[in-house]
């Protein structure tokens, strides 16, 4: 006997009626995949490459105190930039930094972004990012932020792996 009460048809519910179309004739088409934009950015053009904090310039990446970044542009002087000849950090790449810089040059890698080292067969984008790193060619800048919202601009040529 079975737990079905609703008689002999082997147990199984209905099919479904699914009444709507497949598609909505009214529903726009997709946009050209080469000519679309999408938040004034390009299609094939890096989005990485625009920094995460609402920064104008390229080719930064931000590291350090998240809400020393956040509060940048409340009050004090416009430019928090310590002059290089006065940075207190250490000239060592973090490991954290590391994974970040290669994470964002082997993205940009597979996006078509030109490749500043010779190749020699390697096709594999997070392999030639480090080597990249290795020959120091990598064109980011390492931005750390202190508690006080004041900024250190390190390159990755400058800093020891």
């Amino acid at each position: 006997m079975s737990d079905y009460e609703g008689g002999n048809d082997g147990g199984f519910s209905p099919a479904y009626d699914n009444d709507e179309p497949d598609y909505d004739p009214e529903e726009p088409a997709e946009p050209d995949v080469e000519t679309a934009q999408v938040d004034d950015i390009e299609i094939g053009e890096n989005p990485d490459q625009l920094l995460t904090t609402g920064d104008s310039s390229r080719g930064v990446v931000s590291s350090g105190e998240p809400t020393a970044a956040a509060n940048r542009g409340k009050g004090g002087p416009k430019d928090k930039r310590i002059p290089n000849d006065k940075r207190t950090t250490t000239p060592y790449m973090t490991k954290y930094e590391r994974a970040r810089i290669l994470g964002t040059r082997a993205l940009q890698i597979s996006m078509n972004a030109p490749v500043l080292v010779d190749l020699e067969g390697e096709t594999d984008p997070l392999q030639i990012a480090i080597k990249e790193l290795r020959e120091k060619k990598i064109p980011l800048i390492i931005r750390r932020y202190m508690p006080d919202g004041y900024y250190e601009d390190w390159t990755c040529e400058e800093l020891l792996q």
